[in-house]
């Protein structure tokens, strides 16, 4: 009886740090334009939707392909203009 206790009590923690590893974790907005390019390379990194770049970063204009904007030059990181995936993810993109 007790060597099936050490296998169960295995099996449970596995499943928990499963469902605990599958939750999205909402991340902190960062209010204010982008000044580490460090953690937002890392966040673009995780292909984020839209509204989680918003979310994210609710001070930085979020630029879509096919939108018209403005031929201003912005040398603060206030601009973000996308690159996405055939899901609608953020894959890359640029400041302008």
């Amino acid at each position: 009886m007790q060597r099936f206790i050490a296998p169960a009590v295995l099996a449970v923690a596995v499943v928990l740090g499963g469902c605990q590893a599958s939750m999205p974790a909402t991340p902190t907005p960062v209010h204010g334009f982008v000044t580490d390019m460090k953690a937002f390379d890392a966040f673009i990194a995780t292909h984020p939707t839209p509204e989680q770049f918003r979310t994210a970063y609710p001070d930085v204009l979020l630029v879509m392909p096919g939108t018209v904007a403005t031929m201003e030059y912005r040398s603060n990181n206030s601009r973000y203009f996308a690159e996405l995936d055939k899901d609608g993810r953020i894959t890359g993109g640029h400041f302008s």
